[in-house]
């Protein structure tokens, strides 16, 4: 494992990290309760339609206001239907698809002369040190923290390690596509129009948690009150009004879109991760959109794909 750059909207995020040090003895800490959560294999989850579900056409208010400045304006849309995937793609599903294809990866292969072999891995906290990301040269998909570490046992987890281009060539295989920016966030406000969660108003109703995300002071404690510490298999937690999994947290998910035109070098991805937390990130939201370098691979990165045919 190495240091090393990982690009412009990388280091604005790992600069940030430090600004939370001296307020963590302030943080309150954080209820020690695990949520009881029990998952779904995804071959239960819309087995008659190959694992996609079908989302109505109709007009939605997109984007928010008063949290970040980049979600806003508040802009009515207009969506076609479409078809999407219930989870994000699985390890055992991108499996399946280099096992058919032999495709090596960006992080595998790396881009001559842009970026080398391997990924972003973001190291959780312990007794010594906070949580913090650095670059591995041998991590992947495979091995989404780099040597040691593997993806057996975990075939219903979503695959990580992604970059852009990887995910667009497995969206291409199934005969699919990415999502846009428009109808991930239609698909993931399961008919809730405005409000400010995928579930609703509140962020954890009755206290329950609807997602995977971090809880206590990022990047210093992660007490895994809703159940993981980390990322989760996919299905684990209740779907949205569309019957939708994990489109808030457990792993960002990657758009077909550019964050901001006509700089194709930066994606957009959606949805927040299990890294989000109220004092970093409160990405937690369907409004909720953040840049990344499209060649970078990181383990909080994921993706799930659409058609307009039925499956």
């Amino acid at each position: 494992m190495m240091s090393l750059s990982i690009g412009k909207t990388s280091v604005l995020a790992l600069g940030a990290l430090a600004l939370g040090a001296t307020a963590f003895a302030l943080w309150p800490a954080s209820k020690a309760d695990h949520q009881h959560v029990s998952c779904l294999s995804p071959d239960q989850i819309a087995p008659e339609t190959a694992g996609m579900v079908l989302i109505e056409g109709g007009s939605f208010d997109m984007g928010a206001g008063g949290i970040y400045s980049e979600e806003g304006p508040v802009r009515r849309r207009q969506v076609e239907s479409f078809w999407i995937d219930a989870t994000e793609v699985t390890n055992k599903e991108f499996s399946e698809f280099v096992a058919a294809t032999g495709y090596v990866t960006v992080a595998e292969a790396g881009i001559a002369g842009v970026v080398p072999a391997g990924a972003a891995v973001f190291q959780g906290p312990d007794e010594t040190s906070e949580g913090r990301w650095s670059y591995a040269e041998t991590a992947n998909w495979r091995q989404p923290e780099g040597a040691g570490s593997t993806i057996e046992g975990l075939e219903e987890f979503p695959v990580v390690q992604i970059a852009y281009q990887d995910a667009v060539a497995y969206a291409t295989w199934k005969g699919h596509s990415l999502p846009t920016e428009i109808q991930w966030e239609y698909a993931a406000r399961g008919g809730l129009d405005g409000a400010t969660y995928a579930w609703g108003d509140e962020r954890e109703p009755d206290g329950e948690y609807l997602a995977n995300n971090w809880q206590g002071f990022f990047p210093f404690q992660d007490d895994g009150s809703d159940g993981f510490v980390g990322r989760a298999p996919v299905g684990c937690y209740p779907p949205n009004g569309y019957g939708l999994y994990d489109m808030i947290g457990n792993v960002w998910e990657w758009t077909a879109d550019p964050y901001a035109r006509p700089d194709a070098s930066i994606g957009l991805m959606k949805g927040g991760s299990y890294l989000c937390a109220p004092n970093y990130c409160r990405r937690y939201r369907p409004a909720a959109r953040h840049p990344q370098e499209v060649d970078l691979g990181t383990d909080h990165i994921g993706f799930r794909t659409v058609s307009h045919v039925s499956p």
